[in-house]
């Protein structure tokens, strides 16, 4: 069942048929438009490793697990709501190079560092499967298979195609400087840029159409992940102490049913 535009009162009665329909087989729920999960759609892939932000405060475990219980939503929202809130300030003066260069080993106090591979590659570990080395080494990957979380996909990745997978700051550089970053020291600014907390191995068309949005301008395709999307988002806000906009706060706890 799909609802295109319909009033009100068809989103009411798609509820209630949907509510008596559980009874028998169950149903989805509609979203926030009124709009029914398309019938055909695929389900998202799941690599059976990846871990909910909450289990995971660090980073280091693997992937992007859904929040999908009552009290892990409660335990959710919860947290985004103790965000601080701020317009975004302006953008002069950012640069990629004032967080480092990419991918940096050297940066002291994120997990992973420090161990001989550069953070890209420490990414891929974690989050792939299957991996392949290059000849001699253990930290370069080659190729590997991701379950991409923001779009429920297989990519099978090469090396020799990068930029089909790419490393994701799911609070954005730019973002983090219009928020406070921009007073930081250089140190800092190269901790979050490197830690895994703030990363995702994803599709590369996917991220590059987030750009440097936050959620009220920009969530991941999977609805299923788009709480735990919202979660790692107001972790990285949290161990940072950056503020979001009230947009991308409201939006965030919509996503975890507030």
């Amino acid at each position: 069942m799909r609802l295109r535009g319909g009033s009100g009162s068809a989103v009411m009665t798609a509820v209630a048929a949907c509510a008596a329909m559980t009874l028998v087989a169950g149903c989805e729920g509609l979203d926030t438009s009124g709009t029914a999960p398309d019938a055909g759609a695929p389900a998202p892939a799941s690599d059976g490793r990846s871990v909910s932000p909450l289990k995971n405060p660090d980073g280091t475990k693997p992937g992007l697990a859904p929040v999908t219980s009552e009290r892990d939503e409660a335990v959710a929202r919860k947290l985004i709501e103790s965000l601080r809130t701020k317009g975004r300030g302006p953008k002069t003066g950012y640069e990629r190079d004032k967080f480092g260069y990419a991918w940096m080993d050297s940066v002291d106090g994120v997990p992973l560092a420090r161990n001989g591979c550069d953070t890209r590659n420490d990414l891929i570990k974690r989050d792939g499967q299957g991996l392949r080395f290059r000849s001699g080494s253990d930290c370069v990957v080659v190729s590997m298979t991701l379950h991409d979380p923001y779009t429920g996909k297989t990519v099978e990745w090469r090396k020799a195609q990068a930029t089909k997978v790419q490393i994701d700051h799911v609070m954005p550089l730019s973002y983090d400087w219009q928020m406070g970053a921009s007073r930081w020291s250089k140190d800092k600014r190269e901790q979050i840029a490197n830690d895994p907390l703030n990363l995702l191995p994803v599709d590369g068309p996917t991220n590059g159409s987030k750009s440097d949005s936050g959620p009220a301008s920009w969530l991941p395709p999977n609805k299923q992940i788009r709480c735990s999307y919202s979660v790692r988002f107001a972790q990285v806000s949290l161990k940072y102490e950056l503020p979001v906009t009230a947009a991308d706060k409201q939006m965030m706890l919509r996503q975890c049913g507030g």
